[in-house]
């Protein structure tokens, strides 16, 4: 066990040895405070000895892929752009009403009634429809619409007028603006079949409106496919395929969300809807492609999957040798990394989510909702207006325009206030359930990293203590207590998503692990050796863990007492804001990198990618559609050093550095294109809940917050 030349880990967890309790978490403190350092969060520690070494981490988000591995073991590629022979066939809704009529007289009133160009677009589908390609119609959206009025008279229009045509209403580009969808309906002339809300109209079919009303009963209602993505989110690209396709967003369904900034291949289910239809977007899509089709019976739901494999490219590597970099990686694969939670977990903004976690943990639901909507540092213009905006004023009709629609927390408080003014605890309800949940999570793991970091320093990297709580093996299970293992498990077992989990982790242990048993070690198992350091666990605090029976446990009561929260009684009675009302998990301390492989090599141009992506070995077996460079004619292989990150180094007080998120800096694609450089290209599979950038951290020694590596500028 070595730790970095800085005080030791004891020193360094003032949250919890310091003998003065600290002040009160108030929102002057919170808004004031700096970027969250790694230490704030509890990460202190390494396993290894040896000296880190230079590297940039992302210059290129191609330097980042990622695969996700399913349930079965298989690493997810994309392999094939081209949908199969259609074995599903979708019963024919013929729009007759529009091929036995002349529509003029009905499009000139719809003229007068919307925009020209509106009337433009409806004239088009329509002649699309009479020209016999009504398969491939898309939906139209209208011009944004601020008259709710106005609108009712638009969807009156089309009843009245265009039976074969069905409209909903959509957001429009800003907070106050809603527009009007047209698209055809599939449900035939008189809106009949599973789509329609009458029970006497769809018979006694359920009522489901996410795809397809007609389909074959001999095939898998799920289309699966494999999403590829570039610097795109999964939610993002998603809702830009919905968007095209005319359907929700809910009606995909997933394993794990990816990360923005980097390049991921993920499984994806739709329901009811044909390969040929979203083969057909390739060509449209931006940053986007889908594959590798196939019907199956049943979608995907969170948590399905076994891990993720990532291929990492670590360029301008400098250290003292290759020796040294040779020595880092075998270290890493034989010893593995401090399984930290990551800084993604804890926000990168001046709030930290785990402080919100513990607001919410005490009760105080006015000073939360003050977390939120206060103005806070480092936030783009915009957003601080609109936050002085409703400080000042207190208008929320007002703040709700001005406020960008990615802030959802923020819009769903200030939407519930709208309607029950002081309610603070519904207005923090209003959250969606995935998002508010995960700010209890994080104070979880804020605990978890302090844990582990006094686990580390006390007793060591290389051996089993007594007291330690490690997964049963052998014929042990009816000694110890039964717990359910899943990383974010309600008190109802149900699985939550974690938003702030970058590229780097998935939202759930191995599957395999939630029926394991957890026990504390005894001086009888050490003496039999039964157990290796790499069985070691830490609980997420919860009603149906235990904890480790040596110091270890103290840190976790020890920690939240400060913070003015129990781990063991509740002061309010909201379940979903108690550590109390969940069930709680386990994590393993230590986590080595699965089929780890790594590779030294050497480039001229930092502009030019190291590793083929997946759409990059498919163009190579498409020759035509290769442009003079090699590269697809295709606009996603935009300029990716406009969004680089900042080299990762070595640094002396590595413990002492700034914390958030892996730093983004301006350019790094203007080196010297004649010099010889050098890359250092891994690959590992990490089970699911496990991040990546620890396993960077512990290979090049450094801290893997903004705010330090802005510095080495």
């Amino acid at each position: 066990m070595w730790l970095k030349p800085v005080p030791s880990c004891f020193s360094m967890l003032k949250p919890y040895c310091s003998a003065t309790p600290p002040p009160p978490t108030t929102l002057k403190f919170i808004t004031a405070m700096k970027t969250t350092e790694e230490p704030d969060v509890g990460i202190f520690c390494y396993i290894s000895q040896l000296p880190g070494f230079r590297g940039i981490l992302k210059q290129r988000y191609s330097d980042f892929m990622v695969n996700e591995v399913d349930t079965e073991g298989n690493v997810v590629h994309l392999t094939n752009l081209d949908a199969p022979a259609e074995t599903v066939k979708e019963i024919e809704t013929k729009t007759h009403d529009a091929t036995s009529k002349d529509y003029t007289t009905e499009i000139e009133s719809f003229r007068s009634l919307v925009d020209p160009d509106d009337a433009e677009r409806l004239e088009a589908i329509i002649n699309q429809i009479n020209s016999g390609s009504e398969d491939s119609i898309l939906p139209i959206v209208l011009s944004p619409d601020y008259d709710k009025s106005h609108r009712r008279a638009v969807h009156n229009f089309f009843k009245e007028n265009f039976k074969f045509l069905v409209t909903d209403t959509v957001d429009g580009p800003d907070a106050s603006s809603k527009c009007i969808r047209v698209r055809i309906n599939s449900g035939g002339q008189n809106s009949r079949g599973r789509n329609s809300r009458k029970r006497k109209e769809r018979g006694d079919k359920p009522f489901d409106s996410r795809g397809s009303d007609d389909w074959s009963e001999n095939v898998g209602k799920f289309l699966r496919f494999h999403l590829y993505k570039e610097n795109k989110d999964t939610q993002e690209a998603l809702g830009i395929i919905a968007k095209m396709l005319g359907i929700q967003p809910r009606s995909f369904g997933f394993a794990g969300t990816k990360d923005k900034r980097a390049v991921t291949t993920q499984r994806v289910t739709v329901f009811k809807q044909l390969a040929t239809r979203l083969a057909a977007l390739n060509d449209r899509l931006i940053g986007i492609k889908v594959g590798d089709f196939c019907y199956v019976k049943e979608g995907l739901v969170l948590g399905q999957l076994l891990g993720n494999r990532f291929t990492i490219t670590l360029r301008g590597v400098v250290a003292d040798s290759e020796d040294t970099i040779k020595a880092s990686a075998i270290a890493l694969g034989k010893q593995g990394f401090i399984n930290y939670f990551g800084l993604q977990r804890f926000g990168s903004g001046s709030v930290p989510t785990h402080l919100i976690g513990a607001t919410l943990l005490r009760g105080e639901w006015k000073s939360t909702v003050s977390l939120f909507l206060d103005p806070r540092e480092g936030e783009k213009n915009a957003i601080t207006e609109a936050r002085e905006y409703y400080k000042e004023t207190n208008d929320i009709e007002g703040t709700l325009r001005r406020l960008p629609r990615h802030l959802v927390s923020e819009k769903a408080i200030l939407q519930c206030l709208k309607k029950c003014p002081g309610n603070y605890l519904q207005a923090l309800k209003a959250i969606p359930r995935t998002l508010r949940m995960m700010y209890v999570h994080s104070y979880q793991s804020y605990l978890w990293n302090h844990a582990a970091s006094m686990r580390v320093q006390k007793y060591g990297t290389d051996r089993v203590v007594l007291g330690d709580l490690v997964y049963c093996k052998g014929n042990e299970t009816e000694k110890v207590s039964e717990v359910v293992s899943s990383e974010c498990v309600d008190e109802n077992g149900n699985d939550t998503l974690d938003p702030i989990d970058l590229d780097d982790i998935s939202g759930t242990n191995l599957p395999e692990e939630r029926l394991n048993l957890v026990k504390a070690v005894t001086a009888e198992d050490i003496l039999s050796g039964n157990y290796t350091i790499d069985d070691v666990v830490l609980p997420m605090p919860g009603s149906r863990v235990i904890f480790p029976e040596n110091d270890i446990a103290h840190v976790f009561h020890d920690l939240a007492k400060k913070d003015a929260i129990s781990l063991t009684e509740s002061v309010h009675n909201v379940k979903e804001f108690s550590i109390t009302s969940m069930t709680g998990s386990y994590r393993r301390v230590f986590q080595k990198p699965m089929d780890f492989e790594w590779e030294i090599l050497k480039y001229i141009d930092g502009n030019k990618p190291l590793v083929d992506t997946d759409f990059d070995k498919i163009a190579k077996t498409k020759p035509s559609s290769l442009n003079e460079d090699g590269r697809l004619h295709d606009k996603t292989k935009q300029s990716e050093c406009l969004d680089n990150d900042i080299g990762l180094q070595t640094d002396d007080n590595g413990a002492k550095a700034k914390g958030e998120e892996l730093p983004q800096a301006e350019s790094l694609c203007d080196t010297n294109p004649q010099e010889t450089q050098t890359a250092f290209k891994l690959s590992f599979t990490l089970p699911a809940s496990c991040y990546a950038t620890m396993a960077i951290r512990e290979l090049l020694k450094t801290s893997t917050s903004v705010a330090f590596h802005k510095t080495l500028n």
